[in-house]
């Protein structure tokens, strides 16, 4: 179950007009503090970030299952399930002999799928996956919506970066 604190920071997203990917990111997030934490860990970067998106789907965030041919059936169809369970009304009860499995089945996986390294890294090779176009327009959409504030401080940071 996602901290009280994750759900009402995604509902303030939510609120606030932004996209469901942009509210998953909260559970994502969340995950990845879990395992800096030491409360479990994963086998990829992909599977923490997989399992935010769940948590992210069962608390009621209507993002869409991955289309056909970009993750296996099998991860496709759990995300839709997962999309379900979150616009039931009523969650079935989970199974806590399932549910204590898993949990010790991530806690003998590593914690450096959510290092910093490990996050850039899978970061550029889903981007790499991106058509130039794509990642143009992008880029683009988030210096409209970055407001005058926003943008003065990343032409700082540019310059800094520039001078070194």
């Amino acid at each position: 179950m996602p901290e009280q604190e994750t759900l009402e920071r995604a509902q303030q997203d939510k609120e606030e007009g932004k996209a469901p990917s942009t509210q998953a990111g909260e559970f994502v997030k969340e995950e990845m503090d879990h395992i800096r934490e030491g409360k479990h860990g994963a086998r990829s970067t992909k599977q923490a970030i997989a399992i935010g998106l769940s948590k992210a789907r069962r608390a009621g965030v209507p993002l869409k299952a991955p289309a056909k041919g970009k993750t296996s059936e099998r991860t496709r169809k759990q995300a839709a399930r997962d999309t379900r369970k979150g616009q039931s009304a009523r969650p079935k009860k989970v199974s806590a002999k399932r549910s204590r499995a898993t949990e010790n089945a991530l806690k003998r996986e590593g914690r450096s799928a959510a290092s910093h390294t490990a996050l850039s890294r899978q970061a550029k090779s889903a981007a790499k996956k991106r058509s130039a176009a794509s990642r143009s327009k992008a880029a683009k959409k988030a210096a409209r919506t970055k407001g005058a504030t926003g943008r003065r401080t990343a032409a700082k940071k540019a310059a800094r970066t520039r001078s070194r």
